[in-house]
């Protein structure tokens, strides 16, 4: 039987979720595990411009790997798959448009798009596609996958209640007070088995004006291209809701160094490529000296004139 009162427990939302209609389940990287055993995947082709959790899981669950590099544009190049091989395709700073998506499936018909720095971006018909909401959003978890493949038993749902912390303390207090535990989450994240998002996620994505987070998102975007876009050896695409704005410029570790002593945190995404990658190649230019600046629904042009300010006089303050 259901217990009736004791201590009332968090509001229940009712708006819609961006993504309502895809499967919920708790990480992008449980996106993949889904696909792979309901497709029975064996061969996947990986970017080497990548994060090493894809990898990880490939080596957990037994799939031959092969690499391959990409452009500026972050477009494959010369990608040729073998016989059964799928081909993982990334839209690194949502700067694949869908015409772009929609030729390489119809050049390998076996594609799956890994949209977890593309949230706003519908999904191309026929591609099986994954989303991260924590990537764009204030929740511990909860990832969102757009596919016709059907596992053959019932997923467990998933509980966030014990993951929530490093979100509640920040909220009262500043991030640096518990950025050690979002570490210890973020190194923990690649063990979470993959399971049916949480109450508590889908909860909170439900209370969430996607409408207004977008625009904000887009506005803060247009205000960096215009104030850096002379700075940028990058041609980047308009995008709509972005996740960063991906600042690729000479001497990124110094200027991110300095950014981050006057509290304008900017992280090294996939660093795991200045590992794997030698300094000679495009991948690792790319990883060691793009700079995602914030722009998300959190800031207004003030802070981005700030964030412009700094980059412009190359932190000499």
């Amino acid at each position: 039987m259901g217990e009736i009162g004791g201590f009332i427990e968090l509001w229940e939302n009712t708006g819609p979720m961006l993504h309502d209609g895809a499967v919920a389940l708790n990480s992008a990287r449980g996106c993949l595990a889904y696909l792979i055993e309901a497709r029975g995947i064996k061969k996947l082709a990986l970017p080497f411009f990548l994060c090493d959790s894809v990898l990880k899981l490939c080596q957990i669950l037994g799939v031959e790997v092969s690499f391959y590099q990409i452009d500026k544009s972050f477009l494959p190049r010369n990608v040729a798959l073998s016989d059964g091989e799928w081909l993982y395709l990334v839209n690194a700073y949502g700067q694949l448009d869908s015409n772009e998506i929609r030729t390489f499936r119809e050049r390998f018909g076996r594609v799956i798009m890994d949209n977890v720095q593309a949230y706003f971006d519908e999904p191309v018909e026929g591609i099986d596609t994954l989303y991260s909401c924590r990537k764009f959003f204030g929740v511990a978890d909860g990832a969102f996958l757009y596919t016709d493949a059907v596992l053959g038993h019932e997923l467990e749902r998933d509980e966030s209640w014990n993951r929530m912390k490093h979100l509640l303390g920040r909220y009262d207090r500043c991030a640096s007070d518990f950025y050690g535990m979002y570490v210890a989450w973020e190194n923990a994240f690649d063990a979470l088995p993959f399971k049916r998002m949480s109450r508590l996620t889908e909860n909170l994505l439900r209370g969430i004006d996607y409408g207004w987070a977008k625009r904000r998102r887009t506005e803060n975007y247009g205000y960096l291209s215009e104030r850096l876009g002379h700075l940028n050896r990058l041609n980047l695409k308009k995008t709509e809701g972005p996740f960063a704005y991906p600042l690729l410029i000479d001497n990124g570790p110094e200027l991110r160094r300095k950014l981050i002593a006057q509290k304008i945190y900017i992280p090294t995404l996939w660093s795991n490529v200045l590992e794997t990658c030698t300094p000679d190649t495009l991948e690792y230019d790319l990883a060691a000296n793009i700079l995602p600046l914030p722009c998300d629904h959190r800031y207004s042009v003030t802070e981005m004139e700030r964030i412009c300010n700094l980059v412009e006089t190359r932190g000499n303050y």
